[in-house]
């Protein structure tokens, strides 16, 4: 009876070795493309069309900063004045002209200077802008690639572990048919059902890698911006391909925070200072502050100049007419203040104050979601301990400890089976915590971000600066 068993328990290790390699090799031919992780983040960060989109558009406000700063253009006026009607003769009357004029009004105040200077802290928001997207591309395409890599090594967990129950099948089969051991029918079916199952979770991760992988092509696609037209060519992305074998190495931007002390929400905020987002929001804040700045003009006159040059024909006697010269300016009295200039001065100031909030919004929610993480990440951390110095080996040590006592005749078949999809479940869920460590360090990541020190001492100057835009 020992010898019968003994056979299946060494044909059990040799299938379970088959298995990983059938397995491996089914998954290197179909594979087109490896990923690293790097590359992905590379990848999607240099084919992002929204950071050109950015860079036209910081363009664009860098032009119109220059337009802004322009005098408006002069009017010319031309015109025929007092010819008579009853001849419509150009040198019967004396009053009869031929005019040409011209005119320029001046803005009120400084609203030139202020606009240009507006327009500029503007345009010196994108580059921050760009460098927080570039930041949420990395954490986006991070956990899109770790989700890929959960799957297909699942996929790789699951097809491994199919040999060894197609022949704990076998072997309850043989051991049943032959009434000499103490494997039941319902041992049998526990089985077929295990591998129905088995067929179920694997079926699922397939399509769980599929619809990732999906998922990810659309941040791995070819962006040329020279070559719009080509950038429309969905086809030249591959439709498929493997994450890297391996876990890549994610570390903590600033290790310090772990864990939590004393004054912590504080510490946060002031590290949150000099992040692009909240930079961003900083310039905002000027570009509000230039507009009450702007608003405050509309209390000045508008000046204009106009002068015109008007001909007169000689009489009919021959007799010289003398021609005409008229110079002038022209303003407004903004008098009546209360219902126009007062309110938009208001309506300016409660802007700024709008800006303001939103920047103590966006620090409130990123303290929530830093502190989230990091509780989250600590749990993990203790999980990922314990399954590594602990469950692993248990798990393992009882499946085969169960295996040994039904191959000499000692053990129940069911017990077997639990065991097996014990230690199945968990390398599943060790897997699981391992990826969901480094999708939670590159979430905390991201609030860490620091943008260039270069391009914040150039947002007093009212110019911009680049964050690695392309």
């Amino acid at each position: 009876m020992k010898l019968l068993f003994a056979i299946p328990r060494s044909l059990f290790l040799a299938k379970l070795s088959l298995g990983v390699m059938v397995s491996m090799s089914v998954l290197s031919v179909h594979a087109q493309q490896v990923i690293s992780l790097e590359q992905a983040i590379s990848i999607a960060q240099k084919n992002d069309p929204w950071l050109y989109s950015s860079q036209l558009k910081q363009e664009a406000a860098n032009h119109r900063s220059i337009a802004s700063s322009t005098l408006p253009d002069p009017k010319i006026s031309i015109s025929m004045m007092n010819l008579p009607t009853d001849s419509w003769e150009f040198d019967q009357e004396g009053m009869t002209q031929f005019k040409v004029g011209v005119t320029q009004m001046f803005p009120r105040g400084n609203t030139l200077e202020l606009k240009e200077s507006q327009l500029k802290i503007k345009a010196s928001e994108f580059p921050f802008l760009r460098a927080d997207r570039k930041e949420k591309l990395k954490v986006m395409v991070s956990e899109l690639w770790l989700e890929a890599y959960l799957a297909q090594k699942t996929i790789h967990l699951i097809e491994s572990d199919w040999q060894l129950f197609e022949q704990m099948v076998e072997v309850a089969k043989a051991s049943y048919s032959t009434a000499l051991g103490k494997t039941r029918q319902q041992d049998v079916i526990r089985a077929q059902l295990e591998i129905v199952q088995l067929e179920d979770r694997l079926t699922t991760q397939k399509q769980k890698l599929e619809s990732t992988i999906a998922r990810l092509n659309e941040w791995l696609h070819v962006f040329d911006n020279s070559n719009l037209e080509g950038a429309f060519d969905f086809d030249r992305q591959p439709q498929t391909f493997l994450t890297s074998d391996h876990l890549p190495e994610i570390e903590l931007d600033n290790p310090s925070i772990l864990p939590p002390g004393k004054h912590f929400r504080s510490r946060l905020a002031q590290e949150f200072s000099d992040h692009p987002a909240i930079l961003a929001i900083d310039i905002k804040e000027r570009v509000s502050e230039k507009g009450v700045d702007l608003a405050k003009q509309q209390y000045k006159p508008q000046w204009g100049v106009n002068a015109s040059y008007s001909y007169r024909d000689d009489m009919p006697s021959g007799q010289e007419r003398a021609d005409l010269f008229s110079v002038g300016i022209s303003f407004d009295l903004p008098l009546f203040t209360g219902n126009r200039q007062d309110k938009q001065v208001a309506a300016s100031i409660a802007e700024t104050e709008s800006v303001k909030t939103e920047k103590l919004l966006l620090i409130k929610k990123m303290i929530s979601a830093v502190e989230r993480e990091i509780k989250k990440l600590n749990r993990l951390l203790q999980r990922q301990s314990l399954y590594n110095d602990q469950l692993l080996t248990k798990s393992y040590e009882q499946a085969e400890v169960t295996l040994t006592a039904y191959t000499n005749d000692d053990g129940d078949f069911s017990e077997v089976v639990r065991a097996r999809i014990a230690e199945l479940n968990t390398r599943i869920s060790a897997l699981k915590i391992d990826v969901e460590v480094l999708k939670t360090i590159a979430r905390i990541n991201y609030f860490f971000a620091i943008a260039s020190a270069d391009g914040y001492s150039n947002i007093n100057k009212g110019t911009s600066q680049d964050f690695g835009g392309k």
